[in-house]
């Protein structure tokens, strides 16, 4: 009797043995299977998504200003949406795209209040991967995502561009500024848990881990009331309807602000003794007229017929651009300007002074 119940507790032991076991086993396979299963996901994701995101090479170069940036692939046909830089700002843009090949590319339109450019490859019949931004969507915080740039230009040929991957932290307006200057884009966008704003980030793409478009990543900026580097990206969502109309060229650019709404403008070209050609259309380059003999401007080394091309690192197109950004200026700012004279580009620095010109009424 005793003999017949020792086997019989062995096995029992050896019963309960094996069912831990396979106990053991099934809650490894229900906790390795679904992260192997995440994994090659977002490893198709990442595939899936690289040969849509292009490197950019421009204009730049000088004073730490990045000659080289990141766009989308927005159509087959080669539309790219990235944002409004001085890397575009020259006839030689040049476009790289995943496997290497190279393309010249026209800025079909811009939008500075968004931060938005729409270019388009000097190429047909490319047939190339690209978001379709209809199928683009929105996301809420604690959404985990991926962000696509071409940062510190890790990629000039066919290497894929770098990836992060991060959560949105938040969906806020954007109140940012760059150096001293308030930016023209105060709208929704994504804060994002990782570092995803670096130079020559700008233009990338962030989307859920299933590679579904979500943002487009925004410049380098701080905020306006912290100080602190942003890490942000602006939704789709507010960008689609402009890049729809500037492709086909139905783009409309909103109403400039009228004299009241741009107020206060104190400080004007004249405070520094510059004189600038008349403004007579509504895109007059930003020529130098003559100086003031003895001003600030004229012991700087600014002279006739320079080019204003920057201030404070922010292109400038017009006449009406200029007088916008030195409107901005507070006493005892700096005032950088880069200007083109003839073949070569020179850099100034002014001290904004404590008084300004009255502006008209």
């Amino acid at each position: 009797m005793t003999i017949r119940v020792l086997r019989s507790r062995r096995v029992t032991r050896r019963v309960l043995s094996g069912i831990v076991t396979v106990g053991l086993a099934w809650m490894i396979a229900c906790t390795t299977l679904p992260r192997q299963a995440a994994a090659q996901s977002s490893r198709e994701a990442i595939d899936n998504t690289l040969p849509k995101i292009v490197k950019l090479f421009g204009a730049g170069g000088l004073k730490n200003l990045a000659a080289y940036g990141t766009g989308i692939i927005i159509s087959p046909e080669g539309h790219i949406a990235t944002v409004w830089s001085h890397v575009l700002d020259t006839e030689q843009l040049s476009v790289v795209l995943n496997d290497g090949r190279r393309f010249r590319a026209e800025v079909l339109g811009a939008e500075p209040q968004l931060d938005l450019a729409v270019l388009k490859l000097d190429a047909e019949n490319l047939q190339l991967p690209y978001f379709d931004l209809a199928d683009a969507v929105a996301a809420e915080p604690g959404t985990r995502v991926f962000g696509f740039s071409n940062m510190f230009k890790v990629a000039t040929g066919d290497e894929p561009v770098s990836v992060l991957h991060g959560v949105i932290a938040a969906r806020t307006k954007l109140t940012a500024r760059r150096g001293r200057f308030e930016i023209p884009y105060a709208g929704p966008i994504y804060v994002v848990d990782a570092i995803t704003n670096n130079s020559g980030a700008a233009g990338g793409a962030v989307t859920t881990r299933e590679g579904r478009l979500l943002a487009v990543i925004g410049k380098e900026l701080r905020n306006s009331d912290s100080n602190t580097w942003i890490n942000y990206a602006i939704p789709i969502g507010e960008l689609r309807e402009a890049i729809e109309q500037i492709k086909t060229g139905n783009y409309t650019r909103p109403p400039e602000p009228t004299e009241q709404e741009a107020k206060p403008r104190r400080y004007s070209a004249l405070d520094f003794g510059i004189v600038m050609v008349p403004d007579v259309i509504s895109r007059t380059p930003a020529y130098i007229d003559a100086l003031v003999p003895g001003s600030a401007a004229a012991e700087a080394g600014l002279q006739p017929d320079d080019l204003v091309l920057f201030v404070n690192d922010e292109l400038i197109q017009s006449t009406r651009m200029l007088a916008t950004e030195l409107g901005r200026l507070e006493a005892d700012d700096t005032l950088k300007l880069i200007v083109r004279r003839g073949d070569k580009l020179v850099s100034v620095e002014l001290t904004v002074p404590k008084k300004a010109t009255e502006p008209e009424k």
